[in-house]
């Protein structure tokens, strides 16, 4: 089921360099592919928000959220019930915004100001509470880390093929070698094409497809030991050990 991205116009043509907005989304929504004219950040307080553009995948649970440009073509997919608030920000509205698509640690401070932002009115005044409350979440924006939740997506027909498949079962034993045969061609020039389109090995990448496709599944409260399964590890601790490697934390303190 899709819903009509038209319910974040008013926000975004407001004449005000940031709104802000608040939407609540059942499990399995999704927003049509759609643009907008200005840059855009999302959160969501609960559940996990599955962005797609044609160069990438963006999975991004609570706590963090993803920053957009403007006039990106992006789909957003929700898993598990979700409560997303949502930035409309002029490009020029400060001198650091970031400069690519990408997933930002939301602080404390951030979360409630964007909790704030979303009751304000649109047409509130410049020099007020309100605007000064605006400011600060441009001033947040500009010193918030990068993280690394974000899946690169090839253009090469033949590589997308690869990839959708193991987004589809992430625990397929499929070697490279089998991959290559299936594509026609040599081991070494898959591995060559495959980093070519994508920046990264054919390993690498079906190791951060397994983590960030899990993450899904850990916010919808499925049993680690499970999560790890399905996702191709041969045991929890193996999971555990890559997922804290990669994240920084376990995956049972990841969303605490």
């Amino acid at each position: 089921m899709s819903v009509d991205p038209l319910v974040h116009l008013p926000s975004e043509t407001a004449a005000r360099p940031v709104t802000g907005l608040a939407v609540e989304y059942p499990h399995a929504h999704l927003i049509a592919s759609h643009t907008h004219t200005r840059a855009q950040f999302l959160y969501a307080t609960q559940g996990v928000m599955v962005i797609e553009t044609s160069r990438g995948r963006w999975v991004v649970p609570p706590t963090r959220g993803v920053w957009l440009l403007a006039d990106v073509k992006h789909t957003v997919r929700m898993s598990g019930a979700v409560s997303m608030r949502t930035l409309f920000i002029d490009p020029d509205a400060a001198p650091n915004l970031p400069n690519t698509d990408c997933v930002l640690n939301v602080s404390p401070l951030l979360r409630e100001l964007m909790l704030e932002a979303s009751k304000i009115p649109l047409d509130y005044e410049l020099d007020s509470r309100d605007g000064r409350l605006m400011r600060l979440i441009l001033d947040e924006l500009q010193t918030l880390p990068i993280l690394p939740f974000y899946l690169p997506w090839p253009e090469d027909k033949r590589l997308k093929r690869v990839c959708t498949q193991l987004a589809k079962q992430p625990d397929t034993p499929t070697t490279a070698d089998q991959w290559a045969t299936q594509l026609a061609m040599s081991t070494k020039t898959f591995h060559r094409q495959f980093r070519h389109h994508t920046g990264i090995t054919f390993g690498q990448w079906r190791q951060l497809a397994r983590l960030l496709l899990s993450l899904e599944s850990l916010a919808q409260g499925t049993p680690i030991v499970q999560v790890a399964l399905e996702h191709g590890y041969n045991s929890q601790s193996a999971y555990t050990a890559m997922f804290k490697r990669h994240f920084g934390m376990t995956p049972s303190a990841f969303y605490q």
